[in-house]
């Protein structure tokens, strides 16, 4: 700038010092020299603003000019339209992708609970790999957020760890099946139809139609009894005959019921064992095969039936009875006898 200034206070004496020549040259020569000085001071004030402004920057800490600033404003405005367009397009082709998986997995034999939980799950993995592509091509570190959501991840299986055991379990109840929907049950010491099975816990329906919420941790870590997963299922019908009662005409009687009844398996042979000497009775058990919905209507036929059917054969079933002796009632019953 004082360059500038000593350049123009030349120009202006130069001016002064051609007033003696003719007119008409000292204009032209004064609109030259009018000319060059406001080139001049142009220039050079906008040298002096870029350095200005140059220096500013350096006096808050950032080493770079404006030329840079520009360029990089740039670079970080093209990074940012195509971050956009990663996480749209990424996102589009995501869901197109699990659905897709989702029409596979209809065709196979898995359970509707499972292709929901999976679709989810892998549209969630997807949409979590796109937004990681976004900010890496905005150039931001991905290292701290995965290191973030690990940490997070820790926190949240320590303060709900029942809940994260149920939600594993039901994880793996969904991937290895041990029951579906509708199917009979025992769990938890629970008998019943599974109503619903969530990813935290399952429903049971009962036979007096109560409703049973079992949480799967509970499911996972007992033992379950699937009496749908085979079609048949075999019954074992306890009955007990006296001491006095042949046991070879009480078994006759019973498989003779047995294969009188039409919904008792034939190609299943019914046998009948003595499974017990008891206090009262000579215990005999019947064991046959039904399908799985006849099951309790069998039972209750045939336990009626060879009721009916003992009576009417005089075979003898016993129930408990105690003999009482009592010391010295012989003396008891002379001194009685006397009065």
């Amino acid at each position: 700038m004082t360059q500038t200034l000593e350049n123009t206070e030349k120009t202006i004496e130069q001016v002064a010092h051609t007033a003696n020549t003719p007119i008409t040259q000292n204009v032209a020569e004064a609109q030259e020299a009018v000319t060059q000085v406001a080139t001049e001071v142009a220039t050079h004030t906008a040298e002096g603003l870029t350095t200005a402004s140059d220096y500013t920057l350096k006096l808050l800490g950032v080493p770079i000019d404006t030329a840079t600033i520009l360029n990089n404003s740039t670079m970080f405005a093209i990074k940012l339209v195509l971050a956009i367009v990663i996480f749209y397009v990424g996102k589009w082709i995501g869901k197109w992708f699990v659905n897709l998986a989702k029409k596979a997995m209809m065709r196979s034999s898995l359970d509707g609970t499972a292709i929901s939980f999976l679709g989810n799950l892998l549209y969630g993995i997807v949409i979590a790999a796109v937004i990681l592509a976004s900010l890496n091509q905005l150039g931001i570190s991905t290292t701290s957020f995965v290191a973030v959501l690990g940490a997070l991840t820790v926190a949240i299986g320590v303060s709900l760890k029942d809940q994260v055991s149920n939600l594993a379990a039901g994880v793996l109840i969904v991937m290895f099946r041990p029951f579906r929907r509708g199917d009979v049950v025992q769990v938890a010491g629970q008998t019943g139809t599974v109503q619903e099975i969530t990813l935290v816990n399952t429903r049971i329906i009962t036979a007096n139609n109560h409703e049973v919420i079992v949480p799967n941790g509970d499911i996972m870590t007992n033992a379950t009894i699937n009496f749908s997963s085979v079609p048949n299922r075999r019954l074992e019908i306890l009955v007990g005959i006296g001491y006095n009662s042949d046991i070879r005409t009480a078994k006759s009687l019973m498989l003779d019921v047995a294969y009188a009844h039409p919904k008792v398996l034939k190609n299943f042979e019914p046998f009948v064992r003595v499974t017990a000497l008891a206090d009262s009775s000579v215990n005999l058990t019947l064991y046959v095969w039904t399908q799985n919905e006849d099951w309790a209507e069998v039972q209750s036929d045939l336990l009626e039936t060879i009721k009916y059917t003992f009576d009417d054969n005089n075979v003898d079933i016993p129930y408990p009875h105690r003999t009482l002796q009592i010391e010295g009632l012989d003396k008891i019953t002379t001194q009685i006898k006397s009065y």
